[in-house]
């Protein structure tokens, strides 16, 4: 897969309806839960935040392959 199709499809997901819907659902529901744990909850709330770094950590990745790509290609166009 060439890195134009990479980032294209790397941003198309970014834009898509239902990845956003996944992530916000998901990403509301650990922070509900991990706010909602009783104090003797512990592991619990490990577990949730854990999750949401995750969560976070592979938006990120997917939006610095947009990045990256856009960079490779404002790089190719000015070279000489």
């Amino acid at each position: 897969m060439s890195d134009t199709s990479r980032t294209e499809r790397a941003e198309h997901l970014l834009k898509n309806e239902l990845f956003i819907e996944a992530f916000n659902v998901l990403e509301t529901e650990l922070r509900t839960r991990w706010e909602n744990s009783g104090s003797t909850e512990v592991d619990a709330r490990e577990s949730c935040w854990l999750a949401i770094q995750l969560l976070q950590q592979v938006r990120r990745h997917i939006e610095s392959i947009v990045t990256t790509g856009k960079m490779d290609e404002l790089t190719h166009r000015l070279a000489p």
